[in-house]
């Protein structure tokens, strides 16, 4: 069977092929963010050891046994992400605009009462809410000039050997009914093919627009032993939705190609999925102001939904042709990496804290499954092609009652084990401020992040490579409330 799937995802590639489940499903659905309230966004999402803070309930379950009052949080949340491509010395910038919700989440607790306990046990604690933790909203343009190859290049290439009732129907097959490739010397019963692009140096320009998100609806029990030994759990329902539409064209800006002016080819893809995963947390408190966290994070099982439809056009001076697939879907499985983190957490004279996270996973270790399993040969890309990497998470926070300042850094490292993207590791720089009186409170961050990672347009050895820069914005707003 043919599978299909756009090779489009949000700081990764824009290489246009056919269309097929592939290792860049795994890593888009295995990387997560710090998203949640504003208070863990401002501090870069490190508060393993800290707790006290929905959003540690996704990361170490342990901090909701730090809660003394039952609380009630919501985050409306603003996002903007701006994308520059150069490709062949020629600069191309985009952006996108996102309104999301970040969190919103419950904390019931009991207080044991210490008179008429004696099993150590000062409180229990339960938890309910949804935590967001990835955006895939994105907007990108790449554009230039090529004097080396086309994407018919690839078409032929695919085509050649083969016989046209045998093409694949989302690509090749609509560029042969575009007559963007044809038999040579027109023969039908010829199995070589050649495109109508007799010289190059076509403008090349891919523009993809990208939404959805990834988030988790937690629930979570943890309870707090004698003062000193947090522990928590929690289940994990994941929810995933990614849209993505991309236009490639390449036109004939100076009309030096003979009987050929442009096309386009469009790919559309819907996926929706869905699954759980399990998490446990443990803090420790030797001393009044020291802690230690760990968490580890089972594997993330997601059942899920592809839909989607390709098109071509072709415009030949002449005449023009559009042709369209027919819609496929396709259900698969994606298993992501087991995590384990680590923390340390400090109180500074009782008004400031300062939290370090170390985080390790194994993208490796990420999988693609379905019925019948036809993902071997991915599953072995995977493997060989994705690493090991280490995450750290700083963050801090000085009290100047009412107002807190807070203040985090977080460097991610890349995925790739080797290649032209080995070292693209994403950081994150955050800064917050927070108003808190007896029963309420209200936190603001802002979360500025960078990465930098190369692609190519399509599969062809005399293809220059597209340099890609992102930069995103997170505004957030928690207001909560405790009683």
């Amino acid at each position: 069977m043919k599978k299909q799937i756009i090779l489009v995802t949000i700081g990764l590639f824009f290489t246009i092929t056919s269309i097929a489940q592939n290792d860049i499903d795994a890593m888009r659905y295995s990387q997560i963010t710090f998203g949640g309230t504003a208070r863990f966004a401002s501090m870069a999402g490190s508060m393993g050891a800290l707790g006290g803070d929905f959003s540690t309930l996704s990361f170490n379950p342990a901090g909701i046994a730090v809660y003394r009052k039952s609380e009630l949080s919501i985050t409306p949340s603003f996002f903007t992400q701006s994308t520059s491509s150069t490709y062949n010395d020629d600069n191309s910038t985009d952006r996108k605009l996102n309104f999301n919700l970040g969190n919103i989440g419950l904390v019931a607790t009991k207080i044991f009462d210490e008179k008429n306990s004696n099993t150590g046990w000062q409180s229990i604690n339960f938890g309910f809410g949804y935590n967001r933790t990835n955006n895939f909203n994105n907007r990108s343009v790449v554009q230039g000039s090529n004097k080396t190859s086309s994407l018919l290049d690839t078409y032929v290439g695919n085509a050649n050997g083969h016989a046209s009732t045998d093409f694949d129907g989302f690509s090749t097959g609509l560029a042969y009914d575009s007559y963007l490739i044809n038999p040579i010397n027109n023969l039908p019963s010829t199995t070589n093919y050649n495109h109508v692009i007799t010289h190059y140096g076509e403008l090349q320009k891919k523009s993809v627009t990208s939404s959805g998100s990834m988030g988790e609806t937690a629930l979570s029990f943890g309870g707090n032993y004698k003062n000193k030994v947090l522990v928590g759990a929690t289940l994990g329902i994941v929810k995933t939705r990614y849209t993505e539409d991309a236009v490639y064209e390449e036109i004939d800006e100076k009309d030096t190609i003979k009987g050929f002016k442009s096309f386009s080819f469009s790919q559309n893809l819907t996926t929706k999925g869905s699954g759980v995963n399990i998490k446990f947390g443990v803090i420790v408190k030797p001393t009044d102001w020291f802690r230690i966290g760990a968490a580890v994070h089972s594997p993330s099982v997601i059942g899920m939904k592809d839909t989607y439809n390709t098109s071509m056009k072709s415009d030949l001076d002449t005449v023009t042709f559009e042709k369209k697939s027919a819609d496929g879907s396709f259900d698969y499985t994606v298993t992501n990496p087991f995590r384990a983190i680590g923390s340390l957490g400090f109180i500074i004279l009782k008004n400031a804290l300062l939290n370090v996270d170390y985080e390790y996973l194994d993208y490796s270790h990420a999988e693609l499954t379905s019925s019948p399993n036809v993902f071997s040969d991915v599953n072995k890309v995977i493997r060989s092609k994705y690493t090991s990497t280490s995450n750290v998470r700083i963050g801090g926070e000085v009290r100047f009652d009412p107002l807190t300042f807070r203040a985090g850094f977080a460097s991610y490292g890349s995925p790739f084990l080797g290649g032209d993207n080995k070292n693209s590791k994403r950081t994150s720089y955050t800064a917050g401020i927070g108003f808190r009186e007896n029963n309420y409170y209200i936190d603001f961050a802002y979360v500025f992040t960078r990465y930098s990672e190369t692609s190519y347009l399509y599969d062809s050895p005399l293809l220059n490579p597209v340099q890609n820069n992102y930069h995103n914005s997170s505004f957030m707003f928690t207001f909560g409330v405790k009683f």
